[in-house]
């Protein structure tokens, strides 16, 4: 199943680094609504809560085990891959994205990707 990607994955030479593969050249566009990103308590990074809005993100295509493997690792125990639902220009497509527990969010510290990259 394709990856929604949303944090700091979005740098394209993190990604490579972790993934072991071009960055993201496959890549589209992708939101997702009824979402805010905001930071994961005591860390500079970002997890997914819902509420109103949307999350501005890239859809992956299916990777390989390997690179998904190296990924998961990158994002620790703290996140899960857990199902969404993207809207793409292509319309809407079914996906996974690293989430980390709700009490683990801090509700009112939004994140925003040019912050940490």
């Amino acid at each position: 199943m394709p990856i929604f990607l949303y944090g700091t994955l979005l740098d394209p030479r993190l990604f490579a680094r972790f993934a072991g593969r071009a960055p993201l050249r496959r890549a589209m566009p992708a939101r997702l609504p009824g979402f805010r990103r905001v930071r994961l308590r005591g860390t500079p990074y970002p997890t997914l809560m819902r509420g109103k809005g949307e999350v501005q993100g890239l859809l992956l295509p299916r990777l390989p085990p390997e690179a998904l493997s190296r990924l998961a690792a990158y994002e620790g125990a703290s996140y899960a891959l857990l199902p969404v639902r993207v809207a793409t220009p292509r319309g809407p497509r079914r996906a996974r994205a690293w989430v980390a527990p709700r009490w683990r969010a801090e509700c009112l510290a939004s994140w925003a990707p040019h912050a940490r990259m």
